[in-house]
Formats: structure tokens, sequence, C-alpha cells
């Protein structure tokens, strides 16, 4: 039979393991959520540029 301490001592590894998987998971949501923004933050320049860039191969309009 499997002694009660060795038991015990698995159970606190898996419970260590377990704690530490969880809190990589709440670093990962974090960063997911940080590259999240800067991709949103670039694709709204990327759109700015792309306008500006189409505006500028128009010619002005005449002033009246």
């Amino acid at each position: 039979m499997i002694e009660q301490n060795a038991l015990i001592h698995r159970l606190d590894e898996l419970r260590a393991d377990f704690a530490e998987g969880q809190r990589a998971l709440r670093e990962l949501d974090v960063r997911r959520d940080e590259l999240t923004a800067d991709l949103l933050r670039v694709s709204g320049a990327v759109r700015v540029l792309e306008q500006l860039l189409e505006h500028a191969g128009e010619p002005e309009p005449a002033p009246t």
C-alpha cells in the first residue's frame, strides 16, 4: 500500500502545479488583452494613413 505521507506530498505537488498553471494562464490573458489593444491601435493608424494616401492623389478643389 502507498504510504500516506507520499500521497500527501504528491497532492501538495499537484496543487502547486495547478496554481502555477492558473497563474500562467492569467498572465497570458493579460498579454493577449495588451496585444489585442496594440493591434487595434495599429489597425486604426493604418486605416488613417491609407485614407490620407488616397486623398493625397486627388487634386485639391479649386477655390471659389
